[in-house]
């Protein structure tokens, strides 16, 4: 298993992904974050990819804009999962941060998800007592005829 860059070739893997782990919500359509992402470090688009067939098994979307570091999109494949990945994801996205100065990395997790929020604590992360507020500046969502909760139509793949 090894951690690497994304590549537009892993888009469908990863959005397959994320579907599956439950991150793909109806207000944000996963293959406009992918695009916005490719114009943005796109190096810090982290895929870890296992088998002889480099599939994709996880990954972490982690970006630095001078102040903090984020990771959004971390998800493990629910057969590599309980195995370490998702602290070694985590792992290469604080080294990649700290490479470039970044003194703090600021997580968003649903105050519902307690598992998960346990689980970034055993990795050392702390409640800090900041509200996440947001405000959408597009909206977004599935473009036209696209519902972003459901597969992507195989006509639309090469948008």
């Amino acid at each position: 298993m090894r951690i690497r860059s994304f590549d537009v070739a892993d888009t469908e893997p990863v959005v397959a992904l994320w579907r599956a782990a439950g991150l793909v919500v109806p207000w944000n359509d996963p293959y406009r974050d992918i695009e916005r992402k490719l114009t943005v470090q796109p190096e810090l688009f982290l895929v870890a990819v296992a088998g002889d067939d480099d599939a994709v098994v996880g990954t972490a979307m982690v970006g630095y804009e001078g102040h903090r570091g984020w990771v959004n999109y971390l998800a493990v494949d629910a057969a590599h999962r309980g195995g370490g990945l998702g602290a070694r994801l985590m792992a290469e996205a604080e080294r990649l941060l700290l490479e470039r100065g970044c003194p703090k990395l600021n997580l968003q997790v649903r105050s519902t998800n307690t598992a998960v929020i346990e689980w970034y604590r055993r990795l050392g992360y702390e409640l800090d007592g900041a509200v996440g507020l947001g405000k959408r500046l597009i909206p977004d969502g599935p473009r036209p005829g696209h519902d972003a909760a459901a597969p992507r139509p195989a006509a639309d793949a090469a948008e």
